[in-house]
């Protein structure tokens, strides 16, 4: 019997971490409520104008979440792991309920340079995490997030 169980998976090494077709489709797809709620910020009646923010707001600070999570995932599949991926791992979920909890020109803002921080780190951190690969489609993806958020708190 091999000593590779389920329980314990072969190493991941960073040649082997490409770029799944149906992640980077869902990706693009996660990007629909981001430049949906940036468009109908400028476009809804006033009186609908608080839920279209609120709820850019709120979707906005679950994807930064998600962000610091992917690096709970990567850390864990670490031989040695350090601490550094659970530590970054929270940030970014702590400052997004922050902004969110604030008034959708400040909070958009905050989340949207929050967006750009979680890329910058993720440029840092990711290749000592074997998630390179990863990168071209996380810039992409931060950029029209970021973009979309800034957008949404002009129009506020």
């Amino acid at each position: 019997m091999s000593d590779r169980t389920p329980h314990h998976p072969a190493p991941v090494h960073a040649a082997s971490a490409s770029v799944n077709p149906i992640a980077a489709r869902l990706g693009y797809a996660g990007l629909i409520p981001f430049v949906l709620g940036a468009l109908l910020v400028w476009l809804v009646r006033e009186d609908a104008h608080p839920y279209v923010t609120d709820g850019l707001s709120r979707y906005a600070a679950i994807v930064i979440t998600f962000l610091g999570a992917i690096h709970w995932g990567l850390g864990m599949r670490q031989s040695v792991p350090s601490p550094s991926p659970f530590i970054w791992g929270v940030v970014p979920a702590l400052l997004a309920w922050i902004a969110s909890t604030m008034p959708p020109y400040a909070g958009l803002v905050i989340e949207g340079f929050l967006l750009i921080a979680c890329y910058v780190a993720d440029r840092k951190l990711y290749p000592s995490l074997g998630a390179s690969a990863w990168l071209t489609l996380r810039f992409r993806l931060s950029a029209v997030a970021a973009l979309s958020c800034f957008i949404a708190a002009q129009g506020t």
